[in-house]
């Protein structure tokens, strides 16, 4: 929410989702306009690579993990991979290489997908990496949106 409070209400995390959706809605509202000028190898390709290589290792490691912990390599496989900056770079990389094409906005479909339609965003090292509730989290959030800020302020 700011430098000082970070963490979101539910509130805050629907308003962040909502922003997210309208960035989907752009960019799949081009990549339709524009359908019959999409390679769809390309389109295929990129838009599985991101979870191919960031999500599928570390769900099956999690899976298969009888304490479901994992090794910090998943996550930051997870964020690289689910990285704005990370695909804008891939992006800026494929234009400079070949040139624009429309297939390319499958990653921003792609992440904007993610963070609007399933609330998916950085994955930090002290949650589990599938998503379950952390205790702490669940209490701060109980006192967060019961407790204004000046009277926490003054306890």
């Amino acid at each position: 929410m700011d430098g000082h409070n970070l963490c979101q209400t539910p509130t805050t995390y629907r308003l962040l989702r909502l922003e997210y959706l309208l960035g989907l809605l752009v960019a799949a509202g081009f990549f339709l306009a524009h359908l019959a000028e999409v390679r769809w190898w390309v389109a295929v390709v990129l838009f599985a690579y991101v979870d191919v290589i960031g999500y599928l290792p570390g769900a099956l490691a999690y899976h298969r993990s009888p304490d479901k912990r994992v090794s910090r390599v998943y996550y930051v496989l997870y964020n690289t991979m689910h990285s704005l900056s990370f695909q804008g770079a891939v992006l800026g990389a494929w234009v400079l290489a070949y040139g624009w094409e429309w297939a390319l906005l499958v990653l921003p479909i792609h992440l904007f997908g993610d963070r609007a339609l399933f609330g998916n965003f950085a994955k930090s090292f002290t949650v589990a990496f599938e998503p379950v509730p952390h205790p702490s989290v669940q209490s701060a959030l109980r006192d967060f949106a019961t407790v204004p800020w000046h009277e926490a302020a003054a306890r």
